[in-house]
């Protein structure tokens, strides 16, 4: 063991939180390093002293004080301070606002709308009843040109129309 891991370990071994497995490799290593064994010879004596010591007790009130001060807090850091705790937040926030902005910025202006010559409207209506009367037809387009059963019927050049009552 060198000493980061047993410095880590120094607390719990005077706490006596280590597995005896643990304990046993901590006391192995404080017998070869001596730093480590003054440093912990050190902790021992402050743990001893503070062991001593009488546990105060808070003062009745204390718990109250503390939560006014909580809540003089809370009061203080108003509706931001909830919403943006952290100058993190706080950063990232206006990063986005800014990249928003200049995205938007970079969109292609709007082009002008230009309107069509009187007589053209009236074209464009006649092209437009000729495509609505045809919508059935127009409907079916991609079945009829995807059929391929079709091209393999022979062409009749002239089919004349028979009643259907003389079938």
């Amino acid at each position: 063991m060198n000493c980061g891991p047993a410095e880590k370990k120094l607390v719990a071994y005077l706490d006596g939180k280590l597995t005896i497995a643990e304990r046993r490799e901590f006391e192995a290593h404080l017998d070869i390093c001596v730093a480590c064994r003054e440093q912990t010879e050190g902790f021992r004596s402050v743990w001893d002293v503070l062991g001593e010591l009488p546990v105060l007790a808070p003062s009745p009130a204390f718990d109250n004080r503390v939560r006014a001060r909580v809540q003089q807090e809370l009061r203080q850091a108003g509706f931001w301070g909830w919403i943006i705790p952290s100058p993190r937040m706080a950063f990232a926030a206006t990063a986005l606002l800014v990249a928003s902005i200049w995205l938007s910025s970079l969109q292609p202006s709007r082009l002008p709308v230009t309107h069509p010559p009187a007589g053209a409207a009236i074209q464009n209506t006649e092209a437009e009843f000729g495509m609505i009367k045809d919508l059935p037809v127009l409907e079916d387009y991609d079945v009829l040109t995807s059929f391929d059963a079709l091209s393999e019927l022979p062409v009749q050049q002239a089919a004349q129309a028979q009643p259907l009552n003389q079938m």
